[in-house]
């Protein structure tokens, strides 16, 4: 029953019943058909519609991370120094030390935000009011001078000395939050150990 495949081909050839032979015409026939089924315009409009779309959807993706990158917020914190000039005609676009170079701004940005957060996180009490208020005079007299130095660099322009001097000024500020940061952590630090001997 079980016959070699093989075999029965090959004697079919030898009989000369090749059905594997299609009947002559047969492919103009199925060419005919297949473009009355399927015309050739629709297939060639269709590729430019799917090309179309993927254009628009990486252009899409491409612009809604180019907005969203340049639109991303920053962290900015309030201006401790007051960047313009009141004159007679109204207000006036001075100079500052953030808007002569960008190396600069980073600088003034980070040390205004580091004094801004440094402030934020100071606890007022009734043990440390006096100390911090003290502080707080002199962080004011700092402020001063430094509105004092802006007001130099736009009468006479910026130079080197007055650049070093308001960076100076902030490193100043920052120090003096650093240094009450300190006093006030050795305060409730003390303070903690009292309650804690009070309570053995």
């Amino acid at each position: 029953m079980a016959k070699d495949l093989r075999e029965l081909f090959k004697n079919e050839r030898e009989d000369g019943k090749d059905s594997s032979r299609l009947k002559s015409g047969h492919e103009a026939r199925f060419a005919k058909r297949l473009e009355h089924t399927m015309p050739k315009g629709k297939t060639h409009g269709f590729r430019w519609f799917r090309i179309a779309a993927t254009v628009t959807i990486l252009v899409g993706v491409a612009c809604y991370f180019l907005l969203k990158r340049s639109h991303a917020p920053l962290k900015k914190t309030p201006a401790v120094v007051e960047h313009e000039k009141h004159t007679k005609k109204g207000t006036m676009d001075t100079l500052s030390l953030g808007k002569l170079s960008p190396d600069l701004k980073k600088v003034e940005d980070y040390y205004l935000a580091s004094i801004h957060l440094g402030l934020s996180k100071i606890e007022l009490s009734e043990g440390n009011k006096e100390l911090v208020n003290s502080f707080m005079e002199q962080l004011s007299g700092l402020n001063t001078e430094y509105e004092n130095l802006n007001r130099e660099l736009n009468e006479l322009g910026p130079n080197d000395q007055t650049i070093n001097a308001l960076i100076k000024n902030l490193e100043l500020r920052l120090q003096l939050l650093q240094k009450l940061k300190r006093k006030l952590n050795t305060i409730n630090t003390s303070k903690n150990e009292q309650i804690r001997n009070n309570a053995i």
